[in-house]
């Protein structure tokens, strides 16, 4: 790039080059107009055969297809001179004497190569960096250079092999600087360009209008031949990475907003891809600012278009608009998307062929995605919307089996998927979907009626994907669109397990065997994560990477439910889902030992797979006693909950496997052999966990709930009542725990902190500490001394909150 100064000397007016290669060329004219000749007599010729020529790219031969004999000497000859020239005038004819002889078409794929070759990327980066800098040796004008040179670079980005080179790339700002500034693309042609509009003796009129117009925008050629480049580059495996880091994103948007040559017909497309790619966010993080100001600009033109325009633009909306949860607190997006909202409804409100509705429902899905239905439309509107989307989900799912569907209908369905899925939050964050009475509304301001016809139809759509699913085979389990299938109907599972119940048990195996496959790395998952990436609507940050646990974790919730009912909880038994989740527990807790401090992350479905397991555990006790896989889960939670009490971002975590530790060490029988270390580790760890929940209060006050519970105690207060009660199983089933509870200082500290009031501060926490005290005394004789001497001494003989307690002490 810091090459030397253009040598030759060629047009100096109206030069400009579309092709280096095409007959008829503008550089094959003007050259020849301007004396840049150089007759095929007097090419030298080579002093080797043209098949051993230094420069022969593979694939070349001297029978180049569709010339004659003496066409292709003359061709080796001009090869041998642009191999061998000597200086850029050299160069330029005998490229002029290769575009009069022999069209591009009648070129093969050896004979560009070697042409390609031999101009290289050092006079085409040479001819923009002299424009650039202004410098006036050459004797051409900055416009006619920058137009050779992009010709060039156009020509060379052709070949593949080439695109990639450090060097094209290295021009890459160069042509972007052209694109966004038009014909001012640097300071220096800025003032030239302003010193040209205010001197001479022109006064304002028609030919300062004349040459303001020539002057005012970009050449389309040239324009074109700068998109070609950028297409070619974006094109490569590392293209977008390759744009982003060279500022195309910036520039692009820039160009578009300024209206220059062909910004919207190519830029904007290009624009496009580029924001559909992996560089999405971090283009929304570097350049937020700039890309909302193209979104409302597409936006508005959106708006302003007849209904069938905007139904052609509507797949252009997508991929400019950002990604669930950046800028979400931007009031100008809110107002962008309120006006794309108000120029969709009248679309979605009218007849429209599949094609289109298609089209409308994906850009809907995006637009929930980002606030929901805050800024939808009216509550009947909204429920248009949702009976639209399940429609077309019944009609394209409930075909006859072996019935392909579309790539196209797949994108589709997969965007009705996300609007249903939005209805099932909303309804879900109203009330509880299985009684619809206590719905007040499904969408903010639906009537009940409205509320009821729209689960009803989202019962009859995802009825529609359990048929679906059943005609599907396991060993298709890699193909994206069942995955997302399968994600939706989890997503209505997770809520809703009561209607369509005999469906939903029917279809456990599947589900089951579909987690399952994915989980132990059965299928390949390759395409997943591709698609997931490409696909207009956007997970999660939880789901944003495709793993192999995936499936899993949506189907967890479901499993939650299923296995606290008896019916679907024996066919889970049957299909070893109780093995499946140990695996699935054993290896998030392994990740986590690595975690410290704030890289530690709370996992959900590590606290969801407990839960399941507790169901199990608390419903199924002679399973729990033989299966091989609860004496594994016991081992790995012996191991588990004293790393977890060193991460206070884990409590609830800690509290679950607390919680399910201890229900399913209440199961064993008594024993009189030695205790493991192992076990023992674990009920000291739970002893300090129950403990480190109460903190002593004033004077005669209840005790308090610690701070570091009291932020989660709505989810952790229920497994720590719960851990209570089963510690007092555990003590009856093993008489060595009380000892341990007297090693450890237990009861003493829990008097301590409850103080001269004896109490908890509500009254199920009450009931439970005093169902595990009043355990320990049954158990120990020796314990139950203990409590007395406590509650003399520190509870200062009262003991009024605790009834039971009192009366087994008196005993």
């Amino acid at each position: 790039m810091n090459g030397r100064s253009i040598e030759f000397r060629a047009p100096s007016s109206d030069f400009n080059v579309c092709t280096i290669i095409l007959p008829g060329s503008r550089l094959a004219q003007k050259m020849a107009e301007n004396g840049c000749h150089l007759n095929p007599e007097e090419v030298p010729t080579p002093q080797h055969p043209p098949s051993t020529e230094p420069n022969t790219a593979e694939g070349s031969s001297s029978d180049h297809s569709g010339l004659s004999p003496s066409q292709r000497e003359v061709l080796e000859r001009c090869l041998h001179a642009l191999t061998h020239a000597k200086n850029d005038s050299h160069i330029l004819a005998a490229l002029l004497l290769i575009t009069r002889l022999c069209p591009a078409g009648q070129l093969d794929t050896g004979t560009l190569h070697r042409i390609f070759e031999a101009v290289g990327f050092n006079l085409p980066a040479r001819l923009l960096v002299t424009a650039f800098r202004g410098d006036d040796s050459s004797g051409l004008p900055p416009e006619e250079l920058i137009s050779l040179g992009t010709a060039l670079l156009a020509a060379l980005s052709t070949d593949t092999s080439m695109v990639a080179h450090p060097q094209l790339l290295s021009t890459v700002p160069l042509i972007l600087s052209i694109l966004e500034n038009g014909p001012n693309w640097t300071d220096k042609q800025t003032k030239t360009l302003e010193a040209q509009s205010g001197s001479g003796s022109q006064t304002k009129g028609a030919a300062d209008s004349q040459t303001t117009s020539s002057t005012s925008t970009l050449d389309e050629a040239l324009a074109c031949d700068c998109y070609q480049v950028l297409n070619a580059v974006c094109a490569l495996p590392q293209g977008p990475e390759q744009l982003l880091t060279r500022g195309a994103v910036l520039a692009l948007c820039r160009a578009v907003l300024k209206k220059q040559t062909l910004s919207h017909e190519k830029g904007l497309p290009l624009l496009g891809h580029l924001l559909s790619s992996s560089i999405r966010p971090r283009a929304w993080a570097k350049h937020s600012s700039d890309l909302l100001l193209l979104l409302r600009n597409v936006s508005q033109n959106f708006s302003r278009v007849s209904h069938q325009d905007r139904l052609e633009m509507c797949s252009q909306i997508t991929p400019f608009l950002p990604p669930p949860g950046v800028e979400s607190e931007s009031q100008v997006l809110k107002e962008i998307v309120g006006d794309l909202w108000a120029s969709l409804r009248p679309l979605i409100q009218g007849k429209l062929s599949q094609e289109h509705l298609g089209l409308v429902l994906v850009v809907s899905a995006c637009l929930l995605d980002l606030y929901g239905w805050e800024s939808t439309g009216p509550p009947k509107f909204c429920c248009l919307l949702v009976n639209r989307a399940c429609v077309e989900v019944r009609m394209g799912l409930e075909e006859p089996p072996g019935t392909e569907i579309s790539p196209q209908l797949q994108h589709i369905l997969t965007a009705c998927y996300r609007i249903m899925e939005a209805a099932m939050e909303q309804a879900c964050s109203q009330g509880a979907v299985s009684n619809p009475a206590q719905i007040q509304t499904a969408i903010t301001g639906l009537s009940l009626q409205q509320s009821r016809q729209v689960l009803g139809a989202l019962e009859e759509a995802f009825s529609a994907e359990m048929y679906y699913l059943k005609q599907v085979e396991q060993t298709s389990c890699d193909d994206p669109f069942l995955f997302a299938t399968f994600r939706s109907l989890c997503a209505w599972l997770a809520e809703e397990t009561s209607c369509l119940k005999e469906e939903v048990i029917d279809l456990l195996p599947f589900l089951i065997g579909y987690a399952k496959s994915h989980f132990k790395g059965e299928g390949k998952g390759k395409g997943l994560a591709d698609w997931m990436s490409k696909m207009s609507i956007s997970n999660s940050s939880q789901d944003g990477t495709w793993s192999r646990e995936a499936a899993l974790r949506y189907l967890l919730p479901s499993l939650c439910h299923l296995s606290a009912e008896d019916g679907p909880r024996r066919v889970l038994l049957s299909l070893d889902t109780p093995a499946l989740l140990v695996d699935f527990l054993s290896k998030g807790c392994a990740s986590l030992r690595g975690q410290s401090g704030k890289t530690v992350t709370r996992d959900p479905s590590l606290e969801t797979v407990c839960s399941a397991l507790l169901n199990f555990a608390i419903t199924e006790p002679e399973r729990v006693r033989n299966d091989p896989c609860f004496v594994a889960l016991e081992s790995m939670l012996s191991e588990a909950l004293p790393v977890l009490l060193h991460k206070p971002r884990l409590l609830v975590l800690a509290a679950n496997c607390c919680t399910l530790g201890l229900m399913i060490a209440r199961l064993k029988s008594t024993s009189t052999d030695p205790v493991e270390l192992g076990q023992r580790r674990f009920f000291s760890s739970v002893l300090s966990f129950l403990l480190s929940a109460v903190q002593s209060g004033q004077a005669s006050k209840p005790a308090w709930i610690s701070a570091l519970w009291e932020e989660n105690w709505e989810e952790a207060g229920e497994l720590w009542r719960l851990s209570l009660q089963a510690l007092g199983g555990c003590v009856q089933a093993q008489p060595w725990i009380t000892t341990l509870i007297r090693d450890e200082g237990w009861l003493q500290n829990i008097f301590t902190l409850l103080g001269s009031s004896a109490r908890l501060p509500d009254q199920p926490s009450q009931d439970a500490l005093e169902e595990v005290l009043c355990a320990i005394a049954k158990q120990c004789p020796v314990c139950r001394k203990d409590i007395s001497e406590l509650v003399k001494s520190v509870s200062c003989g009262s003991l009024e909150g605790l009834p039971q307690l009192s009366r087994i002490l008196v005993e």
